[in-house]
């Protein structure tokens, strides 16, 4: 039997449980991470690459930002088409100087693991969580499994970082929370392909055709979406098809399209989902445990961290002044945060994919919206402030 004790207990090591424990590290509370899958594997996972302002600050609050400084991509806009026409959201105008970086998940989880491990912190991978018990006491407990052996780990809290499959949520008693789903009726393929991106910031584009997203990961790789019906198969999407497709969806006038060679194809659905409640006596949930957004607005990672900043504000004001105040109050703090993050992606969803013929009312209440943006510096700065990530005491009341 493996025996292990800290303060606070932490399953999952993808972004939300590295910067918890590395947070927690800052304030002299212990913690250790389990993790399900290997750390190849982890690394590895390709994901979203959109940092948002609030993340950024955070990152350079504990230091961990030199490499995402140097390697990441400052956008200071993006550029959102309707039916051939493109305008410009000018984040740093409209938000007084908030922007985004484009840098992959991946690699903040790569920085984020060198240093919890670098310092000696404790991050057991290949570990599987089988249950959580005695939440409801002052001496919570997971059980797990490493290398073919029980083990036990005692702690004062639980932060289940483990996502929508993981056992924190599945944990949390059914009688405690509402769910809330939505299954959108389109998927995404994207693609990377070794080709210099085409435009200097994100590009949304309506078409007819559906949906499209010019995104990137680095100078020299490009990341693209089209919108696709949820049967679709990657088998029916040539290299040829898609690029020609993408060319069409993308096309303003003047715009050109730089095509390479693609070395990843995948369908990603569209679906969004939370519950309302994070947490059950000393068993908190965040990130992908506790809620889903569809990519649309860029929010997955960033709400995960979020919730996590939350957290840390609860833990540090129990060790420091014995209080639970703001434990008892993290829900109703992050929940107007999740909510704002749902209504922005499914209003980004909604605005930019085609869901009826073209010609038709919901064709013509999108075109709506579009032409409001193209005068209104509000609906712009709208836009704007969701986009980069509104400010933690706009939600702190």
């Amino acid at each position: 039997m493996i025996n292990i004790k800290t303060q606070v207990g932490i399953i999952g090591a993808g972004p939300a449980g590295l910067v918890l424990a590395n947070w927690l590290r800052k304030y002299g509370i212990a913690s250790v991470i389990i993790e399900l899958r290997s750390r190849e594997y982890v690394e590895g996972r390709v994901r979203a690459g959109l940092v948002e302002q609030n993340t950024k600050d955070i990152l350079k609050e504990l230091r961990l930002d030199a490499r995402m400084n140097k390697e990441g991509i400052v956008h200071d806009g993006v550029y959102l088409s309707f039916d051939e026409e493109r305008i410009h959201i000018p984040f740093g105008e409209l938000t007084g100087g908030r922007t985004i970086s484009i840098y992959g998940q991946q690699e903040i989880v790569k920085d984020l693991t060198d240093a919890w491990l670098q310092e000696g912190g404790e991050l057991h991978f290949e570990t599987k969580a089988t249950k959580i018990v005695d939440f409801d006491t002052k001496s919570p407990k997971i059980y797990f499994e490493k290398d073919g052996e029980e083990g036990i780990m005692e702690c004062d809290f639980v932060a289940a970082c483990d996502g929508f499959h993981g056992i924190g949520r599945k944990t949390l008693p059914k009688k405690s929370f509402q769910s809330y789903d939505i299954t959108y009726p389109f998927s995404w393929l994207g693609i990377l392909a070794h080709v210099a991106p085409s435009t200097d910031e994100l590009i949304y584009a309506y078409h007819e055709n559906g949906f499209a997203l010019h995104s990137l990961r680095s100078e020299m790789v490009s990341r693209l979406y089209i919108q696709v019906d949820n049967d679709e198969s990657v088998d029916n999407w040539s290299d040829d098809r898609i690029w020609s497709e993408l060319s069409k969806r993308l096309a303003t006038p003047g715009f050109e399209l730089e095509e390479g060679p693609i070395f990843e194809k995948g369908i990603t659905p569209m679906r969004s989902h939370m519950i309302d409640s994070l947490q059950s006596g000393r068993l908190f949930l965040s990130g992908d445990a506790a809620h889903i957004v569809p990519p649309t607005g860029g929010k997955g990672m960033n709400l995960a961290i979020a919730d996590v900043k939350h957290l840390v504000d609860a833990f540090v004001d129990f060790y420091s002044n014995n209080s639970e105040a703001k434990m008892d109050s993290y829900t109703r703090i992050a929940l107007q945060r999740i909510w704002r993050a749902q209504d922005f992606s499914n209003f980004m969803t909604k605005l930019f994919h085609k869901q009826d013929a073209h010609g038709s009312f919901t064709y013509r209440l999108q075109k709506a919206k579009f032409d409001y943006l193209k005068v209104s510096r509000a609906y712009k700065t709208t836009i704007a402030e969701n986009y980069v990530g509104l400010p933690f005491e706009s939600f702190e009341i």
